[in-house]
């Protein structure tokens, strides 16, 4: 009899082990993946603007908002920065002799507080207040950002002062503002 219980718990305990449960395992799989830039930077304008219909040669000067204009960082960058500039040319009209030319030194510009932003930075305009405008006799800081995290967008109306010169002659003036990033 004794040898038969032995026997029998023996086979008890290797049915019980067929139906166990099994024990739990875990295996780790190392997984990565790349985000890529979509873009780079980039800057939009008017591309044509009339500042006025008719100012007259005695008014000192003429004001006018150039239009949106939008920096977009598409780069998706963890810390960066950029800054929009401005130049522009000089204004001439008719051949473009002395009397028919209105020098960039008498163009300014400010670029005035964000109207629009997106995305993760420090956005500093470059001439907040008309008190703070610049002549575009020389390059200038139009916009920038620092402390960019991922994209990021800035949208501002620039304005802008031209000091007519008395022996200004009557005409219509052209020339070009330029905006570029970096």
């Amino acid at each position: 009899m004794r040898k038969q219980l032995v026997a029998l718990a023996i086979a008890g305990t290797a049915v019980a082990s067929l139906f166990a449960a099994p024990s739990a395992q875990a295996a780790d799989t190392d997984t990565t993946f790349v985000l890529s830039a979509a873009g780079g930077l980039s800057v939009s304008v008017p591309a044509s603007k009339e500042l006025s219909a008719g100012t007259a040669t005695n008014a000192g000067t003429l004001t006018a908002q150039l239009g949106a204009t939008q920096v977009q960082d598409l780069r998706g960058a963890l810390l960066g920065a950029w800054t929009a500039t401005v130049t522009s040319s000089d204004f001439t009209t008719g051949e473009g002799t002395a009397d028919e030319t209105i020098s960039k030194s008498n163009v300014s510009y400010w670029s005035g507080a964000a109207t629009a932003t997106s995305g993760t930075a420090v956005m500093v305009p470059g001439q907040a207040t008309a008190l703070l405008a610049q002549a575009l006799s020389a390059s200038r800081t139009a916009f920038s950002a620092t402390g960019t995290v991922g994209n990021n967008s800035a949208t501002w109306n620039p304005t802008i002062v031209v000091s007519i010169p008395a022996d200004a002659v009557v005409g219509t003036y052209e020339g070009t503002i330029t905006h570029s990033i970096a």
